[in-house]
């Protein structure tokens, strides 16, 4: 082999390399992009969201860009919003609330999604496998928190020494409901608090179970964590009111 061949092949890998960086140098480097699909744009959730985000070093518009969708409280826009997403090709989509879940959930089985809340058991839902293994596409949080239902009317009962009738609020059609009201029951019969228990399935039936707290003479009212109790009727603050 001549000396100018073995020069040549020494020399081409790293001509290769540098042609390479050059050619990645004058590429415009991706920019992540984010789908988020809730139900009210005005929720405080989504500047939590945008602020973790700045926390992580990431920046709106600059270092990631994200594709706000919001169904302004319509439920039937949830399928199409989450399909306007899926099309655009986002690389991961925050899901607000459980509708935006289903509908994403649906949409796609490759895109990966985040949920920030699942309203109920993402299990028995059917959402995910397990919350060990949640398998598929769908990962994130989910409120149902059973084993601190009992700490919580611990400390209800150390604010409340006299504690001993507990009017709980809770949606039973909501598939993480009846595991909480099973350890509200446990815990209250440790505690020795007996409990009225008030069914709500509608916002219109708010006042009633307060109605009927109150004819029950009870010290406190408790709601079980539903995002129908974050937006309660404000005649609940006559009682003591703790929501899980």
């Amino acid at each position: 082999m001549s000396r100018r061949a073995v020069v040549f092949n020494c020399l081409l890998p790293t001509v290769l390399l540098l042609t390479v960086s050059l050619v990645e140098a004058q590429q415009p480097k991706k920019v992540p992009r984010i789908g988020y699909l809730a139900a009210d744009p005005q929720a405080p959730t989504r500047d939590s969201f945008r602020q973790g985000l700045r926390d992580l070093g990431y920046v709106e518009g600059q270092t990631i860009l994200i594709e706000w969708r919001f169904a302004e409280d319509k439920s039937d826009r949830f399928p199409e919003l989450a399909a306007e997403l899926v099309r655009l090709k986002v690389d991961v989509i925050v899901a607000g609330n459980a509708a935006a879940l289903g509908a994403l959930k649906r949409a796609t089985t490759t895109i990966p999604i985040v949920m920030t809340t699942s309203g109920g058991d993402p299990v028995a839902d059917g959402i995910v496998a397990s919350f060990a293994r949640p398998g598929g596409n769908i990962t994130g949080l989910t409120p149902l928190d059973l084993e601190l239902i009992g700490k919580k009317l611990e400390l209800l009962k150390e604010t409340l020494p006299k504690l001993s009738r507990l009017a709980v609020m809770w949606k039973p059609d909501d598939s993480g409901a009846p595991l909480q009201w099973q350890e509200t029951q446990t815990a209250a019969a440790s505690l020795g608090i007996h409990l009225l228990s008030q069914e709500v399935r509608t916002s219109g039936e708010l006042d009633k179970a307060i109605e009927g707290a109150t004819r029950g003479r009870v010290d406190a009212l408790l709601a079980l964590r539903n995002p129908l109790f974050w937006r309660q009727n404000h005649s609940a603050y006559r009682f003591n009111l703790w929501t899980c």
